[in-house]
């Protein structure tokens, strides 16, 4: 199955279409503290429907979504629309960020090298090949901070957190990982590896 087949019920999942508001809260709780500064500018690679692209843009950053599926992606803006829509009308457009969706391929985006202060992915880098690590590394300013959702699922897909680390740090110098088992996450308990990369340098 295609990504874009897959679409029109990929926001079935509590994570990924956060539907949910225990799950999206608890999504809020564990992404919000990872952003370095206050208005940041965020790559989102594999963004597929938006979900989170659409949960920074309503904290007030700036986010650039990329995803290879024209499907997902017109989801993903009618979604970050209707989210910064919302912030707009309660709190004015100062306090919105907002989103632009880019048709790309998050392994090697099209994006402006040096220009972010964070570049995200989730459940993406295991689809992917070991030098988009390269790639993503590269579009971050001095300082910025690579921060990755990743797991080695049930099925058997998937990178350990340790093959994780080792990739970033072939490429970074300095990786901490938090491992991600509240149930609330995802709706449900969980019986396999999901995790949080970060690094700073």
């Amino acid at each position: 199955m295609s990504w874009d087949e897959a679409a029109a019920n990929f926001d079935d999942e509590p994570d990924h279409g956060l539907r949910d508001p225990a799950v999206k809260a608890a999504w809020v709780a564990l992404l919000a503290p990872m952003v370095p500064s206050p208005h940041a500018r965020i790559a989102d690679l594999g963004c597929g429907t938006g979900s989170v692209s659409a949960l920074f843009a309503q904290a007030g950053h700036d986010v650039h979504g990329v995803d290879q599926s024209p499907r997902m992606l017109e989801i993903a803006r009618t979604k970050c629309a209707d989210t910064i829509d919302s912030v707009r009308l309660r709190a004015g457009d100062a306090a919105a960020g907002s989103v632009t969706l880019l048709l790309g391929d998050a392994a090697d985006p099209p994006l402006e090298p040096c220009s972010y202060d964070l570049v995200f992915a989730r459940h993406v880098l295991w689809t992917l090949p070991p030098a988009a690590v390269r790639k993503w590394v590269a579009l971050l300013r001095p300082g910025g901070r690579l921060l990755l959702v990743e797991g080695r699922w049930s099925t058997g897909a998937g990178l350990t957190a340790d093959q994780c680390r080792r990739l970033v740090l072939s490429h970074r110098r300095h990786v901490d990982v938090r491992m991600l088992t509240d149930p609330a996450l995802w709706g449900g308990p969980i019986d396999d590896e999901r995790y949080l990369l970060v690094s700073d340098a």
